[in-house]
């Protein structure tokens, strides 16, 4: 087995896992006793596709605004560098459910978007990367695995 890495996705083995799947990564405390739950929201099965950049790029726009009108406490909500999902940060909600029906009704906010939210040159570092069709597409397709997202392993 290979060293334990400082990075949990580091950990997980990529080759076993199957998309889509919503996965608790980790819990941290804070000082505080304040809690940072991390998800790992996975859109495509690793190593075999990925998310094309335009439309990930929308998602994340859409995503980033429309999940804090369906849960509180969310910290952040970003991309994954391998483009094929998200992590979410939320503090003190360990509710996976929650969660779950946090996700449905974005991706549904997704499919009814009519524009992508702060998509100019103001508010958005790259504005002429973004495809609202492409987001759509693949809000679509994680919605249509909704009933394996508790599933993450092959079986």
């Amino acid at each position: 087995m290979a060293e334990k890495m400082n990075v949990e996705s580091f950990n997980l083995d990529h080759t076993k896992v199957k998309a889509p799947y919503v996965r608790l990564v980790g819990v941290t405390t804070g000082q505080s006793g304040d809690k940072v739950y991390k998800y790992d929201i996975r859109f495509c099965q690793p190593n075999k596709e990925h998310m094309d950049m335009a439309g990930l790029h929308s998602i994340e726009h859409l995503m980033a605004e429309n999940i804090r009108n369906h849960m509180e406490n969310v910290l952040d909500i970003g991309p994954m560098g391998c483009q094929t999902g998200f992590y979410l940060a939320i503090i003190n909600n360990d509710s996976y459910e929650e969660v779950l029906e946090a996700l449905e009704k974005t991706l549904q906010d997704v499919l009814h978007a009519t524009e992508v939210p702060a998509c100019n040159e103001v508010q958005c570092g790259w504005a002429a990367n973004h495809s609202l069709e492409g987001a759509k597409k693949i809000a679509a397709d994680m919605l249509e695995g909704k009933d394996e997202w508790q599933q993450v392993f092959a079986e």
